[in-house]
């Protein structure tokens, strides 16, 4: 039986009414009701996997999916689901999906078994169908990138305009030529695909003279979930090949810890930053604010997004519509901002 179960569709395979049904399940005048029909309309109920809205209602188990926790700002999306959760009493899980498509398919299988109360995914979705099943009767809300229209309810991320915002202040400083680095690149990982080409585009239209060079480091599962520092040493092993490009005077790098790597790496050759070249990156991870690190990067209000992502969540798990009737689908956009700080300057050619 596809959807939701309900009231009618058990008093069908039981031959009663479904108000008969409704007070046998809720326990009420049982003594109405022959001991054989008592036990078929439970069973039924069972083997048909029917939940109640009052027992929807009671469970109070939210679960999160995060691609890893090696990342500040997956961690910083999580504390604030966790902290909107509990202050409404619902308790929160963690499950890391380490990027593996077949991981995340094995963790809403499970999940769709326990029949938790809400599912929060804390990047899009790879495995949208099985997602797109469990919110028929489970809500599913994700924070991810505005790019997709996944069906389901959306705290969208706008990593293009999030790119353009550096790309215009790279080139207002004077760098023509800036390098993109890079973990892996496809339709997994949207919003790096998104802030490469808006990075791009904007080169295009206001310094057409000048030029984003890619560099692209292919990151497999098992790496992932074996090394975690694999963010911080790509940003290492990416930096060494950008640095054979001598025209090159600015990196940009996918997040900040990518950028954590490039400037270990920037330091070590003895080259200054951003005497010798600018870094930007993304996402404003808390490390980036130190007095040593003063990464220039993008930030998202990204403890706004996880908080929001669970109040669209909870609208869903308490506020469910009858049979026939449907929710809309619910996007969210919060305004990205650029953060100055001491990691960009003008090229070295003009100091």
């Amino acid at each position: 039986m596809s959807g939701k179960v309900t009231l009618r569709d058990i008093a069908e395979e039981t031959g009663v009414t479904p108000a008969s049904v409704s007070m046998i399940l809720n326990g009420k005048e049982l003594s109405r009701f022959s001991p054989e029909l008592v036990s078929r309309v439970l069973d039924t109920a069972a083997r048909l996997h029917y939940v109640s809205p009052s027992s929807r209602a009671e469970q109070k188990q939210i679960a999160i999916i995060s691609p890893s926790v090696n990342n500040p700002y997956h961690t910083t999306i999580i504390m604030g689901i966790e902290r909107a959760a509990l202050a409404c009493g619902y308790l929160t899980a963690t499950y890391n999906t380490y990027w593996n498509p077949h991981r995340e398919l094995e963790i809403l299988c499970q999940l769709d078994k326990r029949r938790v109360a809400g599912i929060i995914y804390v990047m899009n979705p790879i495995q949208i169908g099985k997602a797109l099943e469990l919110n028929r009767h489970t809500p599913v809300v994700a924070v991810g990138d505005s790019v997709s229209d996944l069906g389901i309810d959306m705290v969208d991320v706008n990593n293009f305009s999030a790119a353009c915002l550096v790309a215009r202040h790279l080139i207002q400083l004077g760098h023509k030529h800036i390098a993109y680095l890079t973990t892996t690149l496809n339709d997994h990982h949207i919003a790096r695909v998104r802030r490469c080409e808006g990075l791009q585009d904007t080169y295009r239209r206001l310094c057409p003279e000048g030029s984003v060079t890619v560099y692209c480091r292919d990151i497999k599962y098992e790496q992932e979930l074996r090394s975690p520092d694999i963010e911080l040493e790509s940003g290492r092993e990416l930096a060494y090949e950008c640095l054979k490009n001598p025209g090159i005077t600015a990196i940009v790098s996918i997040n900040d810890m990518v950028g954590y790597g490039v400037l270990d790496a920037l330091l070590e050759r003895g080259y200054r930053v951003p005497e010798d070249y600018s870094l930007c990156g993304f996402d404003n991870s808390f490390p980036s604010g130190f007095q040593r690190m003063q990464l220039t990067t993008v930030d998202h209000s990204t403890v706004n997004h996880g908080g929001r992502a669970f109040h669209l969540l909870q609208e869903k798990m308490e506020g469910r519509p009858e049979q026939g009737s449907a929710y809309p689908i619910t996007r969210v956009e919060y305004e990205s901002r650029l953060i100055l700080r001491g990691s960009t300057g003008a090229p070295r050619e003009g100091r």
